[in-house]
Formats: structure tokens, C-alpha cells, sequence
């Protein structure tokens, strides 16, 4: 006789209760029985809750722990970085944050300079470097939202490179890697994607252009990489584009003009909508419509404790920054509901509530859906 999900309950009623748990109480529900724990886990549950409008946005960031560290561990790490990264969560839609275990055996806590790529509900970690010797790594490892547990992935390939484009697709289920420069410093044409069911690394073909520092994102069936500078013009930044076109396997050509301007690409992002935003180095959040003949358009002003944007984070209607708090070292975070905009209202953003020990400065960021 097959178990029932919740007894004296009809299988339906039971299964619709189930798929409205809330992220924060996904542990709680795994330490309940072998049986939820299975179904919580499983591809049919997270389709279900998916179909019915439920998954919810949940916000991933590399983050520095603010909290001072202990003597004997900053003693440790004196001679190179004295800070330590960590992943930390934030849920839009309740306002939680939260940090899940570390990764086991990191007691020295995130790569530098690390990239995060959301995969369904795995949250993908590759490169960085090593806080202790700041050595360049290749390194992966995987977190998966709904079971809590970390595993390693398979080393990216390839020369080691840093500051490199990375974005991870859901319907293919790949990470997406492109340029960075290598331990050399020259700037990298070279592209990779990463099977994360399979656990494999595929070479893809090289771009057309050097692009070091440049920024990546998934968009409408494509790996797109903005911006970036070859080995020989250093930090003079581009605003030409490459996308790899997953379907065809190979590279489009170089779209000239993408970026409104010739910066750092960083906080380039794109929406759900397939609108791009981009903070511009005068501190101004622009959005690129293409309802607007392709020209770019200012967003709201920053509010003024916002010294410096660091990342922009988007999911289905709204956009996340983060940034330095002008009166201090601080993180800040605002979010602007962009559904406000269809209903005719003005766009306002609005101020996150954010614990202290979540207020460490944010090297990367990504969205899942859960």
C-alpha cells in the first residue's frame, strides 16, 4: 500500500498543501519523514509548484561575512585577505535572509572574486581565487536549494582564468564561461559551457574578440557577453556584445554599440521581459526597450544613501540593487517593482530591510526560482 503524503487527507488536497510550503521551511520539512523529504526533492514536486504559480524568486549572493573573524583564523590569513565570503540568501517575496552551511572543508570561506550561475535550483560556484595565497582556482561546487547540501563539480578547464563572463541556463541546465584573462594576464577569446547534470565541460568555440572583464547573461536561447577590453588596451572598457547562439552552436556576429556607454559591464543584467539594465557610472539605473527603438532610458534616481551600485539582480517584475551605504562601508539593497510601471503609477524604490550580518559587501549575485 503506497503511503500517504499527509494521512486522512485526500491525495489532491494533501499534494496542494505540500507545493505551498515556503522556501524557508523547505528544511523543516526534509527532517520530517523519509517520504516528504523524497517528494520534496524530487523534479515532479518543483514542475508542480512551478505550474501553479508558486516558485518563488530567491536571491543569491557572494557575500562578505561583516562579523570580525576569530584571532586564530585571522592570524591565518593576515598575510593575504583577512575577510571571508560566504553565500547568502534573500527571499523577495517574505523578506527573509538567511545563509546556508558552508562549503565543507572551506573553513577559509569563498574564492575571491568568485561567479555564481543559477541552474533550476542549484546555485553553481566557479573560479575565483584561493583568500589565503590568492592563487587563481578552477574550481566548482554546487549547492542545491532544496536538499541543503554542497557537492564539487568538475574543474573548469583550460588556462585559469579570472573576471570572466558566466551565466548559467535553466532549460539547458549548462553554465556558460567566456573570456577573463588567464594567470598571464592576457585577455581570453576562449569559451567553455558546463553540463551540471552530466558534471562535464565542453570547449566551445572562441569569440571573435579579447574580453577581459567582461559581463555575462542568458537571454532568449543565448550566451550573452558584454563588454570586456583586449590584452592590449587595459581597462579601456567596450560597448560591443558576442552571443553564442545554443541552438546553431556558435557565435553571432559582434554587435557594436550594445552598451550605452564605455565602462565597467558589471551590473549589466537582463529581465524576464528581455529588457536589459545597466547602472551607468554616474550612478543612474537605464533600461534598454526595445519599445523605445533601442535607446536606452533613465530609471528613477538612487535614493541618496546610495553611494556606489555594486550589482543589479533581476526576477519577474522587479529589479534589485546593491550598493555602499554613503555614510559607510555598508551594504544597501533597494528594489524597484517594475509591474507598478503597466499600472500607470511612478516608479519608486524601495528600501530592503537588511540585517546586520547580512551588510558585508556583495562580490556577485544571481537569481534562482524555487
Amino acid at each position: 500500500m503506497e503511503a500517504e503524503l499527509m494521512p486522512e487527507l485526500p491525495e489532491e488536497i494533501a499534494r496542494e498543501c505540500f507545493i505551498r510550503v515556503p522556501f524557508d521551511a523547505f528544511r523543516t520539512v526534509r527532517a520530517v519523514c523519509k517520504l516528504w523529504k523524497h517528494d520534496l526533492e524530487s523534479p515532479s514536486f518543483h514542475r508542480l509548484r512551478k505550474s501553479a504559480g508558486l516558485a518563488r524568486p530567491v536571491v543569491a549572493l557572494a557575500q562578505c561575512d561583516p562579523t570580525p573573524l576569530p584571532a586564530d583564523k585571522a592570524k591565518q590569513q593576515s598575510s593575504h585577505s583577512p575577510l571571508l565570503y560566504r553565500i547568502s540568501l534573500f527571499e523577495p517575496s517574505t523578506g527573509a535572509w538567511s545563509s546556508p552551511p558552508p562549503i565543507p572543508g572551506r573553513s577559509h570561506g569563498l574564492p575571491l572574486f568568485c561567479q555564481l550561475a543559477a541552474v533550476g535550483r542549484e546555485l553553481v560556484v566557479v573560479g575565483g581565487w584561493d583568500p589565503r595565497t590568492w592563487a587563481t582556482s578552477d574550481e566548482v561546487r554546487i549547492y542545491d536549494l532544496v536538499s541543503g547540501a554542497w557537492r564539487r563539480g568538475a574543474r573548469m578547464p583550460g588556462p585559469r582564468r579570472s573576471f570572466f563572463a558566466c551565466a548559467g541556463s535553466e532549460e539547458h541546465r549548462t553554465v556558460f564561461v567566456a573570456g577573463g584573462h588567464d594567470e598571464s594576464k592576457n585577455a581570453l577569446r576562449s569559451a567553455l559551457a558546463y553540463d551540471v547534470a552530466a558534471d562535464a565541460w565542453v570547449h566551445l568555440p572562441d569569440m571573435e574578440r579579447q574580453r577581459d572583464e567582461c559581463r555575462g547573461v542568458f537571454a532568449r536561447g543565448a550566451f550573452h557577453v558584454v563588454g570586456g577590453y583586449p590584452t592590449e588596451a587595459q581597462a579601456q572598457f567596450t560597448r560591443s556584445a558576442e552571443a553564442f547562439e545554443v541552438a546553431a552552436w556558435r557565435w553571432g556576429a559582434v554587435e557594436e554599440g550594445k552598451l550605452e556607454e564605455a565602462g565597467c559591464p558589471r551590473t549589466y543584467v537582463v529581465g524576464s521581459d528581455g529588457r536589459a539594465y545597466m547602472c551607468r557610472q554616474g550612478g543612474q539605473v537605464t533600461v534598454l526597450r526595445e519599445e523605445d527603438g533601442g535607446a536606452w532610458r533613465r530609471l528613477p534616481d538612487l535614493p541618496g544613501d546610495l553611494r556606489a551600485a555594486l550589482q543589479l539582480v533581476t526576477w519577474e517584475g522587479a529589479l534589485m540593487v546593491l550598493g555602499l551605504w554613503a555614510k559607510g562601508g555598508a551594504q544597501v539593497a533597494y528594489v524597484l517593482d517594475l509591474t507598478e510601471e503597466g499600472e500607470g503609477k511612478r516608479l519608486q524604490w524601495r528600501k530592503v530591510e537588511t540585517p546586520r550580518e547580512f551588510s558585508g559587501h556583495v562580490q556577485s549575485a544571481c537569481c534562482l526560482e524555487i
